[in-house]
């Protein structure tokens, strides 16, 4: 479970994206789902790595010939009614703008993942869902029309635009034991860290002899970067390519297992608040830091929550998807998201549409995750892969929202 996010660039509403990066990271999605079907449904053998980094596809695939919605798209609307923070209104399947375009079968594994771990409301539904696994987009849409209803998600209260961001899972080179190059810890939960609340914050672990001999011992690895460590504990997890102390590199991932209980403050909003940057991006972050070594160390201490990770082994069907998110179950690239857990509950299926110059969506995802940044009634943060490319695509979505609960009739 992610604990916050990171400051998101504001973009421009653009809905044109790279034809090249969109065809490429499309690619990559192909090869991860093909892998990822063969080894859920033989269990056994083992899928297929996906290429490194990873990310969502860019804009969801249009299909030619698509059949109508048909006659279960004229059944007697329910009544509208309140959830949490939000006010779910059905509506007709056409309204959703894209739907008879997306990959549904792209989506499918991420359903199949919830289905781990069912919900109230929606685990009537996954011995279809399971059936339907290796069936086509065409079919499966056509068993949504039959079995779902379309709510459209709004806001009880007014205020608070509805916004997209995006997450990741960050893809770091690390050693065992500190070097020149690496001399950055990440480090696991002090001993006492249920006894002491708050615990000691980022600049007093920098600072104070007792804060250091708490962590003493407690260093799972070592990375190169200390922005680079502070994004891996904003995002929450991410994964380690470790030399060990014999040399031999393994993949491992860092899972988070709980902060100093210090507020978070965002950095790129420090920043803009001393105006010394206009780009809050994580991009602009970085190229600032850069430019300011002096100032490194007053950066970080204006963040004084500190995340502290757990270790785990990486296996080839584990690398094929995310962190697990909040509902217990990995992430999908490009078919997961975070919400408000009040207003749309863990495992629901949503039709997501948000025009963007970096992302350009209209898909089916499901919510599975959530952070202490995403609140409201149309709010969500969409996962895109894992690695730097990733990174640098989640760094820059800041974009507008519709949101759709797709719930059984």
């Amino acid at each position: 479970m992610r604990p916050e996010n990171i400051v998101h660039q504001t973009m421009s509403n653009n809905s044109t994206s790279a034809p090249s990066a969109s065809s490429r990271i499309s690619s990559m999605f192909r090869v991860l789902t093909s892998a990822v079907i063969v080894g859920m449904l033989a269990a056994c053998g083992s899928a297929r790595p996906p290429p490194e980094p990873t990310t969502a596809p860019a804009t969801a695939p249009r299909s030619a010939a698509l059949p109508p919605l048909g006659p279960a798209d004229e059944a007697p609307l329910p009544p509208a009614f309140t959830r949490g923070k939000s006010r779910w209104v059905p509506v007709r399947w056409s309204e959703l703008p894209g739907f008879a375009g997306d990959a549904l079968h792209e989506a499918w594994n991420a359903w199949i993942r919830s289905c781990e771990k069912p919900q109230p409301g929606q685990s009537v539904l996954c011995p279809e869902v399971r059936r339907l696994s290796i069936a086509s987009s065409g079919e499966q849409r056509a068993w949504m029309l039959q079995r779902l209803q379309p709510f459209r998600i709004e806001p009880l209260q007014p205020g608070g635009d509805p916004l997209l961001t995006a997450y990741y899972e960050p893809l770091l080179d690390a050693s065992r034991a500190p070097t020149a190059a690496q001399p950055v810890p990440l480090y696991r939960p002090p001993a006492d860290l249920a006894t002491r609340r708050p615990w000691y914050s980022r600049q007093e672990i920098d600072t104070l002899p007792q804060a250091r001999a708490a962590l003493r011992g407690r260093e799972i690895a070592y990375i190169a970067d200390p922005l680079d460590a502070l994004s891996l504990q904003i995002q929450g997890s991410g994964r380690l390519r470790v030399t060990e102390a014999d040399g031999r590199v393994n993949m491992v991932r860092v899972a988070y297992a709980g902060t100093n209980e210090h507020p978070y403050r965002s950095v790129g909003g420090w920043l803009l608040q001393q105006g010394a940057l206009r780009d809050a991006s994580w991009p602009g972050i970085k190229a600032w830091a850069r430019a300011n070594p002096q100032r490194l160390q007053e950066l970080l201490w204006s963040n004084p929550r500190v995340v502290f990770f757990r270790e785990e082994p990486l296996t080839d069907l584990d690398a094929a998807f995310g962190p697990r998110g909040a509902q217990g179950v990995p992430l999908t690239p490009g078919r997961s998201i975070a919400v408000d857990k009040d207003s749309i509950p863990y495992g629901t299926p949503v039709w997501l549409s948000s025009p963007g110059p970096v992302l350009n969506l209209n898909r089916l995802v499901l919510a599975q995750d959530t952070g202490t940044a995403i609140v409201g009634a149309v709010r969500a943060d969409y996962f895109v892969g894992w690695g730097a490319e990733a990174g640098e695509i989640a760094g820059r979505v800041k974009q507008p929202l519709a949101l759709w609960a797709l719930w059984p009739r």
